[in-house]
């Protein structure tokens, strides 16, 4: 059978760097064609960066991505690289639609193109369009008609999009109808928590349903609230994994292949309606050669590893990408502030992570060592800095009580952090989990401040496993754990009154982020989650805590999302609402 080394680069790429992005995939292509590959492949969108979003609705950025896309093709071939086909994800538009109801103004397309010899080859949108969760892309694009199949040295590889695979139907049984020897997916799907496994089977299935060797190659990097993790994967046509690439992180899978040689030129309509358009780039065999490059296989990280690994690389990208270079937490001493600090330590570098204790009367003695402590472990800048004359001078003007009382010191630490930030050019860190922006136990204007909140969408629960694990993979690496012990082991306490713990005003975070995740995350109604054994009062109670708060959700920084359904754009739910789920 005739042999193919094909290169998937696994990498990161930039929202409307068009400059950048084409660098990248010039240097990757390079990367590649010294590996020896013949065909090179990059991800879905990789020369705009995905998702565009409403960028996709501006004519100039489409030319703008139409245009790059054509000189990246020159580039190519300038740089001696025009032989070797490569297949790249960008921004298109249908040349042939017309304006009607129901489709995007421009019919912009998610589409790819394969680059050879200087030119555009072939082009190519994605055929099924996803519209759930974080993906709006009924708004943004019009879909392809086409199975896209190009021949290269001797094989027939088809091509495909990201949800082309996801669902049934279309370009994957079309593979095997047109006898195609490889399938070739590219992808910008986003990570969250058990999808490695989901999208592993996925593939599988997919290969056997196409009859060939079909290879997934994902994106790597963040955007904004979004992850990718790589793990791209290449099985062949029974389902057998030939490679898989590392989790969270870039790098070029290099790998041979014995596929079938190509028959007759296939054509005509299949499956679906998807008129086959084939382009022959080399019809000749390569000379038999030895295959030695296997790919690998990369070892999988753990849960908790994988979890933590989303978080750093969420928060790297969003800084390194807005051009943000530190960072600045108030430190408390307690488990949310101490895991975004290793987070931050992790994905910046100690030297530019900036911590403050702003402890107040309330404040435990153990709390501010505790926050010293965590410095001391990391490396981190730290200061501590009292908040009791300002507390004290606006009490004198406000005399106020109570619930107003508390949240005067989170929001004098908020305007604190803020001044900070100002003065000094850190971007501020919201330390706020996903169990306290479900139940609205945050202050606006208080802990809420910030430009990103890291551990927004991590349960509590989840947040001590993470603490956890990370001091754990520390001692096992012989360095000192960052996040002291007392800070894991103590009650969990905002410590704004005296012997405050969360527990006054939250049921035990085991029993609350059950009932979150049941009703946040998988929608399930109040009947259900009782049936699910929880007490009736404490679901009706915490259910009327989420709904009354989205407002204060509304309110809060973006922040990493590694749940099926993340506050922001997987949760759209309207401020005002009288809609009760127990009437």
């Amino acid at each position: 059978m005739p042999q193919l080394r094909l290169a998937l680069n696994q990498i990161d790429a930039t929202v409307g760097d068009l400059a950048a992005n084409s660098a990248s995939i010039v240097q990757w292509t390079r990367h590649s064609a010294e590996q020896g590959a013949h065909l090179v492949a990059f991800p879905e969108m990789v020369l705009t960066g995905y998702p565009v979003e409403d960028l996709a609705l501006r004519p100039s950025f489409v030319e703008a991505s139409r245009t790059a896309l054509r000189a990246l093709a020159g580039q190519l071939a300038d740089e001696g690289y025009g032989e070797i086909p490569v297949i790249v994800g960008y921004l298109d538009r249908c040349e042939t639609a017309q304006p009607k109801y129901g489709q995007p103004a421009g019919a912009p397309q998610n589409a790819a193109a394969v680059l050879h010899r200087g030119e555009v080859a072939l082009t190519f949108a994605k055929h099924h369009l996803p519209n759930y969760g974080v993906f709006d892309e009924f708004r943004y694009f019009v879909p392809g008609d086409t199975l896209p199949v190009v021949r290269v040295r001797g094989v027939d590889v088809a091509l495909a999009i990201c949800e082309d695979l996801w669902q049934d139907g279309g370009r994957v049984p079309a593979t095997r109808s047109a006898g195609a020897g490889l399938l070739v997916s590219i992808n910008a799907s986003p990570y969250e928590q058990n999808k490695d496994d989901t999208r592993l089977e996925l593939v599988r299935k997919r290969a056997q349903e196409a009859g060939c060797t079909t290879a997934y190659l994902a994106m790597i990097g963040g955007q904004d609230e979004l992850v990718f993790d790589g793990d791209s994967i290449v099985v062949d046509a029974a389902g057998e994994v030939v490679a898989r690439a590392p989790q969270f992180a870039e790098g070029c899978v290099v790998l041979d292949l014995e596929l079938p040689a190509a028959g007759a030129v296939p054509e005509g309509v299949v499956d679906d309606g998807l008129r086959i358009e084939h382009v022959v780039l080399s019809d000749e065999p390569l000379p038999p050669y030895e295959a030695e490059l296997t790919g690998g296989y990369a070892e999988r990280l753990d849960d908790a590893e994988e979890v933590y690994s989303a978080l750093v690389v969420g928060l790297r990208a969003y800084a390194a990408k807005n051009g943000f270079r530190s960072v600045l937490i108030g430190l408390s001493g307690g488990i949310d502030s101490a895991l975004v600090a290793a987070i931050a330590c992790d994905a910046l570098g100690a030297q530019q992570v900036y911590g403050v204790s702003m402890p107040s009367k309330y404040s435990s003695d153990h709390s501010k060592d505790d926050a010293a402590e965590l410095a001391r472990r990391t490396g981190l800048n730290f200061r501590t800095v009292p908040i009791e004359p300002m507390f004290d001078a606006y009490m004198g003007s406000l005399g106020l009580t109570g619930l107003a009382e508390e949240n005067l010191q989170s929001r004098l630490r908020g305007t604190m952090l803020m001044a900070i930030s100002n003065q000094e050019g850190h971007i501020v860190l919201a330390p706020g989990n996903k169990s306290e922006l479900a139940v609205g136990y945050s202050t606006l204007y208080g802990d809420s401040v910030g430009a990103y909140g890291p551990i927004k969408d991590v349960y509590k629960t989840a947040i001590f496993r993470l603490a956890e694990w990370r001091n754990r993979a520390a001692a096992e690496r012989g360095q000192v754990p960052p996040i002291p012990e007392n800070s894991i082991t103590k009650p969990p306490s905002a410590e704004l009154r005296p012997d405050q713990v969360d527990t006054d005003s939250l049921p035990d975070y085991p029993v609350l982020d059950g009932i979150l995740e049941l009703y946040v995350d998988r929608d399930q109604g109040a009947r259900a989650i009782t049936a699910a054994g929880f007490d009736e009062e404490t679901v009706a109670r915490v259910l009327r805590l989420v709904d009354t708060a989205e407002y204060k959700r509304r309110q809060y920084p973006p922040g990493t999302k590694i749940s099926a359904k993340g506050f922001g754009k997987d949760r759209r739910l309207p401020i005002t609402n009288r809609w009760r789920e127990l009437g």
